[in-house]
This record gives C-alpha cells, sequence and structure tokens, in this order.
C-alpha cells in the first residue's frame, strides 16, 4: 500500500525552463519556482515569507513546459515530492528533494508595453460603422436546420 504523497505548489517561475534529453527519448523539464506566504508575527508585524522548489516534469509534459515555463510566469503545480539520494567524492551521503509534476495550470502571460500599446492603438483607430439594414442589399442565407 503507498502512502499519501501529494503536493499542490502555486507560484512564480524564477527561471526558464530547461529541457534536457539525458536518455534517447526520454525528454525531462526542469524550472524553479517561488512560492509566497504572508502571515502577520507575534508583534502584529506582516512577514512575507518566500519558499523556492525545483520541478520536474517528463516526457510530452515536458515538452510542453519547455515551451510555456518561462521566468515570471505564474503556474500551479500538482505532484510528488521525490527524494534522490548519492555519495559524493569522499563517501559523503548527499541528498536531494524535489517535486515531480503530474498537472500543471498556467496562468495567462502578462502584456509587455509594447503588446499593451498595439491594444491600445487599435482601440483608439476609428472603426468604419456598420452599415445600415436599409443598406444591406442582399439577403442573408438563413439554414432551415443546424446540424451538430
Amino acid at each position: 500500500m503507498n502512502n499519501l504523497n501529494s503536493i499542490i505548489l502555486e507560484g512564480n517561475l524564477v527561471r526558464d525552463a530547461a529541457l534536457a534529453e539525458p536518455v534517447p527519448g526520454f525528454k525531462k523539464c526542469i524550472f524553479s519556482m517561488g512560492v509566497n506566504r504572508f502571515y502577520k508575527n507575534r508583534k502584529n508585524e506582516a512577514v512575507d515569507e518566500v519558499s523556492f522548489f525545483d520541478v520536474e516534469t517528463y516526457g510530452r509534459m515536458a515538452e510542453y513546459c519547455s515551451e510555456k515555463a518561462k521566468k515570471g510566469r505564474g503556474v500551479r503545480v500538482v505532484g510528488r515530492l521525490k527524494q534522490d539520494t548519492w555519495k559524493d567524492d569522499n563517501g559523503k551521503t548527499l541528498s536531494r528533494v524535489y517535486v515531480v509534476a503530474e498537472h500543471i495550470e498556467y496562468k495567462p502571460e502578462k502584456k509587455t508595453d509594447a503588446e499593451e500599446a498595439v491594444v491600445e492603438k487599435k482601440a483608439e483607430t476609428p472603426q468604419t460603422p456598420a452599415p445600415a439594414p436599409e443598406q444591406v442589399k442582399e439577403p442573408v442565407p438563413v439554414e432551415e436546420e443546424a446540424v451538430f
């Protein structure tokens, strides 16, 4: 019987994701995310605590992640914790705990100033008014039955 090992994190990427292929045909994407926690301490002072987590994805999810996971983008990761252990050259045992993502949701990307300027310019451009109904000379065809 497996014990429960599940985690949900929501935060922002602190750097672009890196796609690797450690073994031919096996893709792995690695990224780091920062998760903020705000609370008040005993002195009623606001405290901003940040935790950083390494996240890995595999296969098709890794390929998609390498395209979408860019620095600053908000993400929600559902996954599990994994621990790797190894011995260094001196025989000392080292370990690393990271998140293996099973599901990732990407928050909408923020528009750059240039993209916002284009949207504003389009809004400022006067639109040609639609012709009045009496100016339409051709009848609009109407389908008798809609098939879905």
